[in-house]
């Protein structure tokens, strides 16, 4: 593994995508079906934060409009797999408690060999498969008290994956 210093991730390109995954289904509201205001705001950060850098980001919440037009499993399932197979990059909220479609995600990204940056909350517990992670494929980890805040860490955290991935 080569070793890289702060001042060489700046000089790494910003993606050119990314598949942002994270809980979705648990986190719809019953009544109305669609992703409350407080569940959705941490995807509609990380989507505007990378898109004004350039990147393209694809994401399943949106792209089913936070629920009002979920998409059959028959549509997602192949869709979601073949995103994350052309994306540069996989970050994820893996959920706590545990997601098992993002888990699944997860599962792909490091099968296809994509460096992945995984946003964690503090104090949250996450599985075990999920935190040893790192062992088998190429993982930073942005542990995370406000995901706003936090911003400029989840970029050298971005930064970091790639280097070490394209190095």
């Amino acid at each position: 593994m080569t070793e890289h210093t702060p001042e060489s991730d700046h000089t790494v390109a910003a993606p050119r995508s990314l598949f942002l995954a994270g809980p979705f289904i648990q986190l719809l509201d019953p009544a109305t079906g669609a992703m409350p205001d407080d569940a959705r705001a941490p995807f509609d950060l990380l989507i505007k934060h990378f898109e004004a850098q350039g990147t393209a980001v694809h994401n399943a919440h949106r792209r089913e409009a936070w629920g009002a037009e979920l998409m059959r499993p028959e549509q997602c399932t192949g869709l979601d797999q073949d995103e994350i197979r052309k994306a540069e990059l996989f970050v994820a909220l893996p959920g706590s408690p545990a997601s098992p479609g993002t888990h699944i995600e997860i599962g792909w990204a490091s099968a296809f060999g994509k460096p992945i940056v995984l946003l964690l909350e503090r104090g949250r517990e996450y599985t075990f498969l999920v935190q040893g992670l790192h062992t088998v494929a190429t993982v930073e980890e942005v542990v995370y008290t406000d995901l706003a805040t936090a911003l400029p860490a989840v970029d050298r955290a971005v930064r970091r994956v790639l280097a070490r991935h394209r190095g």
